[in-house]
């Protein structure tokens, strides 16, 4: 088994999510007492979302390379970034190690080709959504992006930064998420990427009548079966 390189903190309420999956995968796999071998460095979360305000994107992306060069030396031998929306700064991280790096909108662009669709709603911050570097990422491999209105764009993002990260969890926002939803099903999306981290905590498949896409569950999945050989 390889040792995974996890990159979180961003927030912690979805690094903690994505660690208990991995051990969970893990042991469902192997059986026993078996667990996931993680090397894991938490950034303070406050200095991300700064930069993020500020538009310091060469910053944020030193910062994590910095971090994505310490779980090299701390032994990972595979790296993933346990937050969708700093994937903005992928291409310095991946410059700065020489370990494999687990590209998150490449894992949902699996899950998506794997249902044969090809037209899906992306919710995430306001950078994931409006910024091109998602959207690009799936447009490579044929998959054509619907992103909510203003408005929408608005509400979902709020959600994010004001509750989830701080692990609050209300019905109205889960019930503000699906009328999102089906805002872009009505729009032609034949599916919904729930492209941040922190949206798992509040939205899954029971809430949108098309199929859902958790990022982090993928990813967590992904990256075991690679730790594991299997991919």
């Amino acid at each position: 088994m390889q040792t995974i390189g996890v990159l979180g903190g961003m927030s912690w309420e979805s690094s903690l999510e994505w660690y208990r999956l991995a051990n969970e995968r893990v042991r469902d796999r192997l059986g026993g007492h078996h667990s996931a071998k993680i090397v894991l460095d938490s950034v303070d979360f406050a200095e991300v979302e700064a930069m993020q305000a500020r538009g310091e994107w060469d910053a944020a992306g030193e910062l994590l390379a910095t971090r994505a060069r310490a779980l090299e030396s701390a032994g990972a031998e595979l790296l993933v970034l346990c937050t969708n929306t700093m994937h903005l700064v992928a291409d310095r991280i991946e410059e700065a190690v020489g370990i494999p790096f687990l590209h998150i909108a490449d894992v949902a662009a699996d899950a998506v080709t794997r249902a044969g669709l090809s037209t899906v709603g992306l919710l995430g911050t306001a950078f994931t959504m409006e910024q091109p570097f998602y959207r690009d990422r799936l447009a490579a491999r044929g998959i054509r992006t619907l992103v909510p209105g203003a408005d929408d764009r608005h509400r979902v993002h709020s959600v994010i930064y004001d509750e989830l990260v701080h692990g609050q969890i209300r019905e109205e926002s889960r019930e503000c998420y699906r009328e999102v939803i089906e805002r872009l099903v009505a729009e032609g999306a034949e599916g919904i990427i729930l492209g941040c981290t922190e949206i798992e905590l509040l939205v899954s498949a029971d809430d949108a009548p098309v199929p859902v896409f958790p990022t982090t569950a993928l990813h967590v999945e992904a990256a075991v079966d690679r730790a594991l050989g299997v991919a």
